[in-house]
């Protein structure tokens, strides 16, 4: 089994005795409100175009039973329920943010297509085997053990089965890299002290991005968790991967 490699263990509330799990948990309820505005303003909009590029990896697949993970605010889990015939579980830790996502489903009109339910990524609720695909749009890095939810993913996809998975990555090339880097320093905190009540929450999803294992990094973790055929493909100039594995 693979160690998570991120050197240091980045928690949301640094001075805070609790798991990690229950930090972000207390984060996402916290910043749910106005996470989605936020996300947009943050992300240029562009998020939009890298989760279609996920729908599209799933849908060549012919998967038809799909699960979310972290679902948040449930973008990914309503634009998977886009392919047709598709039934779509979407699951998160947040309350707060699973209330904000079942009144967008709600809104949708896809309640009998998309069910929300409130898990932990690391003991997934669900049998050995039930989903033809799960995607995961920027929560692996909030695991607060890696390569339990890692296993947890395989338990329950089916043999054959695609994983896909939309995280942060860190720009290698020049003037990418020193641009990304400016942006996280200054506008990103900038952005979360002035929309978010709680400031902690975007220092910590970007000192978690730059922490976090990328590429073939990352690669090697899905492989030695029991995941084969797995490629990784650099979006908007690398500043976040898609991956793709399928299931051993």
């Amino acid at each position: 089994m693979a160690k998570n490699n991120m050197a240091k263990k980045i928690t949301p509330y640094q001075n805070s005795n609790t798991s990690k799990k229950n930090q972000v948990r207390e984060m996402f309820d916290t910043i749910s409100g106005n996470y989605d505005g936020l996300n947009r303003m943050m992300t240029f909009g562009i998020d939009r175009s890298w989760r279609k590029q996920v729908v599209e990896l799933v849908s060549k697949t012919n998967s038809k039973k799909i699960l979310d993970i972290a679902t948040g605010t449930g973008d990914l889990a309503i634009m998977l329920a886009e392919i047709d015939n598709s039934e779509v579980t979407g699951l998160d830790l947040s309350p707060g943010m699973l209330e904000i996502g079942k009144q967008k489903v709600f809104a949708a009109g896809l309640d009998n297509q998309i069910d929300m339910v409130i898990g932990d990524s690391e003991k997934l609720p669900f049998e050995d085997n039930s989903y033809d695909a799960i995607t995961v749009s920027y929560g692996v890095r909030n695991f607060e053990d890696l390569n339990k939810g890692l296993l947890e993913i395989n338990r329950v996809l089916r043999p054959g089965g695609i994983l896909v998975i939309l995280e942060t990555s860190l720009p290698t090339k020049f003037p990418y890299k020193q641009g990304y880097n400016i942006y996280s320093k200054t506008l990103l905190p900038l952005l979360g002290n002035l929309f978010s009540k709680d400031k902690e929450a975007y220092s910590y999803l970007s000192n978690s991005a730059k922490a976090f294992p990328f590429g073939k990094e990352f690669n090697k973790i899905l492989e030695q968790n029991s995941f084969g055929k797995v490629t990784d493909k650099p979006v908007t100039m690398g500043v976040s991967t898609i991956y793709t594995a399928f299931k051993s």
